[in-house]
């Protein structure tokens, strides 16, 4: 939070209480983090390797499922207004393709072009809903201020670039010696001696899920490619049959 906002809260007399929305699938918690900030600032953070450009579609319901949370039906259905903490959106990305620095994505950009009249009806006017994205690129090359003002943060960073270094030049046990190397440059020593097993899980598990999800795609395609397949040698079939059966009444 401190690094986001420029600001030095200490943790002792800030009340930060994680509102996480809890497990689905494949992940501990369905989004990365979540945490209101005194009651006033809900802060959404995703961390992803790959860019979603689904992201503000994703927290519209990661929002409206916090708000469900930290208030009561009462509340909801009350002739008083119910004060709400304000949100901000924000992606960390550090994959390998090109992304700038810092960018922002909108919810609108996700809506339908209109054409003709409604075109012109909304043309210059503002969206009645609207959720903007804030886009951080983590990545040690882009040297993005953020890393300055967080070094956890800068250290995940570099721990992740020496990652992708070993993969990439087929060190032996890649995770395993990039975790031997961050301890020894002092990134995230502490963190990684006592959880060193825990974050080579956690790797394998991202890249273990990347593989399951596009194994699916490749098998799910294969299934369609193979069942339209069948059914063009079905209507193949039925067309002959149909067409051998027209002949022979012509014949006769």
């Amino acid at each position: 939070y401190n690094a986001l906002h420029g600001t030095n809260l200490e943790v002792e007399t800030t009340n930060i209480q994680p509102v996480m929305l809890e497990r689905v699938l494949y992940m501990k918690y369905y989004n990365d983090i979540a945490m209101l900030i005194d009651g006033k600032i809900v802060i959404l953070i995703e961390h992803q390797s790959t860019i979603n450009k689904n992201m503000p579609f994703r927290f519209l319901e990661y929002i409206e499922r916090i708000y469900e949370k930290i208030t009561t039906k009462d509340e909801k259905f009350g002739r008083k207004l119910v004060k709400l903490p304000i949100p901000e959106f924000y992606v960390f990305y550090n994959g390998k393709d090109d992304y700038p620095t810092e960018s922002v994505m909108k919810l609108s950009d996700a809506f339908m072009q209109l054409d003709g009249k409604l075109k012109n009806q909304l043309e210059n006017a503002n969206y009645p809903l609207e959720i903007s994205v804030k886009v951080i690129n983590i990545n040690v090359d882009k040297e993005n201020p953020i890393l300055k003002r967080c070094e956890a943060l800068k250290e995940y960073s570099e721990f992740i670039e020496q990652v992708r270094f070993n993969i990439e030049n087929d060190v032996p046990e890649p995770l395993t010696n990039a975790i031997k190397e961050a301890i020894k440059k002092g990134f995230l020593s502490d963190y990684l001696n006592r959880k060193s097993t825990e974050v080579q899980n956690m790797l394998l598990a991202e890249y273990d899920y990347d593989t399951d999800i596009a194994v699916q795609r490749r098998e799910s395609f294969e299934d369609g490619f193979s069942a339209g397949e069948e059914r063009g040698i079905s209507i193949g079939l039925s067309q002959g049959i149909t067409q051998g059966a027209h002949q022979k009444a012509v014949e006769t």
